[in-house]
Formats: structure tokens, sequence, C-alpha cells
């Protein structure tokens, strides 16, 4: 598992284009610079790991592309020590960037094969997460709440409103709504009623699971 110079100069080629695509967050741009993405890939794409693609990771899952994962970090308003929650852990490279972002990350993956196969990286990497488990992500994760903000890197049909409860007052919720395509919304929670919505454009995610059991 190596990460190379190469790999570093990879990465800051990336970083320039999610800057010319928009992305103004330094503490974004800085983690995505750090992260080594082709480490959360499987070896056959190793050589593609920084192009702005996503790529199948098992488990009928992706990898977002990167400019998804700094577009939706961006949106978050990460500060050092913010509680968040992910739904959806998939390869672990969002969380690496939140992790990288300095937030305590509490993550959540539905598909038993990923997270056991996250688990193994995440302790290779030295990645720590305050929290990992494999659980139903539209319940989110009621132990730990409430948040700063939360994260779903799925797409879903509708809002949980599980996750909606669990958000702090002044906490931001970013979730892609809709079915085929989805739009990028975020939520901020003005008071414990009130939500305010913004809206994004489209993005394709896979699909957020419900557990059926």
């Amino acid at each position: 598992m190596k990460d190379t110079a190469k790999h570093q100069g990879l990465r800051n080629q990336l970083v320039s284009l999610l800057e010319q695509k928009g992305i103004t967050d330094k503490n974004v741009l800085e983690a995505i610079k750090k992260i080594p993405r082709h480490l959360f890939l499987n070896s056959s794409f190793e050589d593609y790991a920084y192009q702005d693609k996503a790529f199948p990771i098992g488990a009928g899952q992706t990898i977002s592309q990167p400019y998804t994962v700094a577009f939706q970090s961006q949106l978050l308003e990460v500060k050092k020590e913010h509680k968040i929650l992910e739904i959806g852990t998939g390869s672990g490279y969002q969380t690496a960037v939140l992790c990288a972002m300095g937030a305590k990350v509490y993550t959540v993956e539905r598909q038993i094969e990923l997270f056991k196969k996250t688990s193994v990286l995440f302790r290779k990497l030295g990645i720590r997460p305050k929290y990992f488990a494999s659980g139903d992500g539209y319940k989110g994760l009621e132990l730990h709440a409430p948040y700063d903000s939360i994260l779903v890197t799925a797409g879903a049909p509708i809002i949980p409103k599980p996750l909606m409860a669990q958000l702090k007052i002044g906490g931001r919720l970013v979730i892609p709504l809709g079915e085929d395509v989805q739009i990028m919304t975020l939520l901020i929670r003005k008071n414990e009623t009130q939500f305010e919505k913004h809206e994004f454009g489209e993005f394709r995610f896979v699909p957020l699971l419900e557990d059926k059991n």
C-alpha cells in the first residue's frame, strides 16, 4: 500500500481541477490533497484514481467522483471537532476526507461486505472515525445525537425523519434527493420545527438502501 511522489503530484493536479470547478474551501482542498484515493479503489482502477470519476467498489456501490466528495464536504462547512454523522461509509474515502478536516466522524454502512472491507482499510491507513458500524442509514444514529452536520452519500427518495431529528439547531444536513437523478439538497435547522432548504442542481448517486428486516 504505497503512496508515492507521483500519487501526490496527481492529487495536486486533481485539486487544481476542483478549484477550476468552483471548490473554494481550503480545508476541503487540503484534505483531498492529503488522502490517497488510489488506496480506496480496487487495484485495477489505480491508474485512474485521480481522474474526476466515480468507480465501482463492490456490493453494487461506488466511490463518488472527487468533485462530488468536495462539493458535499464544502456544503457542510466543517469546523475542527465538529460531530458529523455520515450515512453510507462505502469505500471510506469521504470518511477519510472528513477526518482529515478535523471532524469527529460517526459513520454507518448497511452493506456488511463493504463494512468489513473498509474496517480493514481504516486500520491499515490509521484512519479513526469516532464510531463505525453496520446499520440502517434511514434510522441515523440516535446513540450519539445531536450532530453538527449530517451527510448522506446515497440518493434518497425522501429525507428520513430520524436524520432531521438528530441534527443540532443551526446544523446542516446534506442529502441527494430523488430516484434516478438526485438534487443535491442542504437543510439548515433553524429551530425545533423549522428547516431552511437550499438546492444545488443534479447529481447521480447509488440509492440509499433501507433495512427491510
